[in-house]
C-alpha cells in the first residue's frame, strides 16, 4: 500500500504504540483516585502535557486534553461566546473545518450573527475583509492555520494581530498545521489553538487546546474536576501519553520535515501537471502545506479514479474524509469560486515523511495508465 491522504489521519507510530500498551495493560487505574496506583498517573499526564506545550512553544498550564480536534473547536467557540454573552457576531471563512462550520450554522439557528470571509481563486484570505467584518459586537474570530482540502495556509500572525488590536478573542484551527510547520504561540496571538493526534501518529480519540493564559473560559463539558476544572471525563490516561510521544517524534521531524515531504510532494505534482492534459492545481503554489497537493483532472469522475487507484494499493482522497459519504461538492472549492465541474474531479494527495522516494514514480504512473483508462 502507497498512503497518500495523511491529511485524514495517519499510522499510529510504533513508539507511539509501545509506550501506550502499559496503560491499556497493566497501568489502568484512575488519575482522580487517592491511592498511588491511580494518582501516580497524574504524573504521566503533566508529562504529556509539557511535551504538548513543546511542540507549540506553550506553557503547559494552557494546555487542556480533549477527545478530537472537534471539541477543541467547539470548546473555544463556546468559551468565547459563554465569556462575552453580550456580543452575537462570529467572524469564520467559507473554507473552515465541518466543525466550525457546521457549529456556527448552528449557532445562527440561535440568533447569533456570523461572517463567512471569503476566499480568492487561490484559496487566500484577504486580511482587508477580515478588518472590515469585525464589529464591536464580534465575540470571536474563528480561522485555521492551514486547510485540510488545498493545504493553503492563511496569515495567522497578522490575524492574530489585527484581533489583538481589535480586542477580539481569536480562535486558530491549527489540526493540519500541528506536526507540519513550526508554531509558537509566543509569536502568534491566538488566545485558542486546536490540535488533534491522529494528523501526526497518535491515536483518533486523542486531541488537545490551547487556552492562552488569563483568556477567559468556560468549559464546554461539565463533570468532575479533571483539566483543572476545565474539562470533566476520566482521563483517557493511554491516548494522553500517546500523543505526548508522538508530538516529541513529530518535533524530532520538523527541521526536515519541510525539504523532504515537499520534494516528494511537488515531484508527484510535476508529473500529473506536465504529464497528463487538462490537470490544473487548485490552491496557492507556494503557499500551502509541503506534504498537500490538490488538484482537478477536468473530465474525470474523483470517485471513478480514487476506485482504480484503490484496487492499485493507492490511498488518497477527493476531499475533507469528514464529507466523505455527503453527496455535496466541497465547499473549499466552491469558495474558491471554481466551476462546478472542478468540485466533481478534484483530488488530494497529502504526504508524510514516512512516504519514500520509490512511491512517487508508481503512483504518477499508476495514475497516468488509469486517467488514459477512464478517457477512453
Amino acid at each position: 500500500m502507497i498512503y497518500l491522504d495523511n491529511n485524514a489521519t495517519t499510522p499510529i507510530l510504533p513508539e507511539v504504540y509501545e509506550a501506550m500498551e502499559p496503560y491499556l495493560t497493566t497501568e489502568w487505574g484512575n488519575p482522580s483516585s487517592s491511592y498511588k496506583f491511580g494518582s501516580k498517573l497524574k504524573g504521566v499526564i503533566e508529562k504529556a502535557r509539557g511535551e504538548v506545550a513543546d511542540l507549540i512553544g506553550a506553557n503547559a498550564s494552557e494546555i487542556i486534553f480533549t477527545s478530537c480536534a472537534t471539541e477543541s473547536n467547539n470548546a473555544a467557540i463556546n468559551a468565547a461566546l459563554k465569556a462575552n454573552p453580550e456580543k452575537r457576531h462570529i467572524v469564520t471563512s467559507a473554507v473552515e473545518h465541518s466543525s466550525v462550520l457546521n457549529f456556527c450554522m448552528a449557532l445562527e439557528k440561535e440568533g447569533y450573527r456570523v461572517t463567512y470571509l471569503p476566499v480568492d481563486r487561490e484559496g487566500l484570505l484577504n486580511l482587508e475583509d477580515l478588518k472590515t467584518a469585525i464589529t464591536d459586537e464580534t465575540a470571536i474570530v474563528s480561522l485555521m492555520w492551514a486547510n485540510n482540502e488545498t493545504g493553503v495556509l492563511f496569515p495567522v500572525k497578522e490575524i492574530g494581530d489585527i484581533c489583538k488590536e481589535r480586542n477580539v478573542l481569536f480562535h486558530c484551527d491549527a489540526v493540519q498545521a500541528a506536526g507540519k510547520i513550526e508554531i509558537d504561540m509566543k509569536k502568534v496571538k491566538a488566545d485558542y489553538l486546536s490540535l488533534t493526534g491522529h494528523k501526526f501518529g497518535a491515536p483518533k480519540g486523542i486531541g488537545a487546546l490551547y487556552i492562552r493564559r488569563k483568556t477567559p473560559y468556560i468549559p464546554l463539558i461539565y463533570g468532575g474536576h479533571q483539566e483543572r476544572n476545565k474539562r470533566g471525563g476520566t482521563e483517557n490516561v493511554a491516548f494522553i501519553v500517546g500523543l505526548g510521544i508522538a508530538v516529541t517524534i513529530a518535533i524530532r521531524h520538523l527541521p526536515d520535515y519541510e525539504k523532504k515531504v515537499r520534494e516528494l510532494r511537488d515531484e508527484l505534482e510535476e508529473g500529473i501537471l506536465t504529464t497528463i492534459q487538462n490537470t490544473e492545481l487548485n490552491g496557492h503554489k507556494k503557499l500551502r502545506l509541503s506534504n498537500t497537493t490538490n488538484i482537478s483532472f477536468h473530465g474525470i469522475e474523483s470517485e471513478a479514479l480514487l476506485i482504480l487507484l484503490d484496487k492499485e494499493g493507492i490511498c488518497a482522497s477527493s476531499g475533507s474524509a469528514c464529507l466523505a459519504n455527503s453527496d455535496e461538492a466541497s465547499h473549499v472549492v466552491k469558495a474558491m469560486k471554481l466551476t462546478s465541474t472542478k468540485t466533481q474531479n478534484m483530488i488530494r494527495f497529502s504526504l508524510s515523511y514516512l512516504n519514500n522516494k520509490d512511491d512517487i514514480p508508481l503512483v504518477k504512473n499508476n495514475i497516468i495508465h488509469n486517467v488514459a483508462i477512464l478517457n477512453t
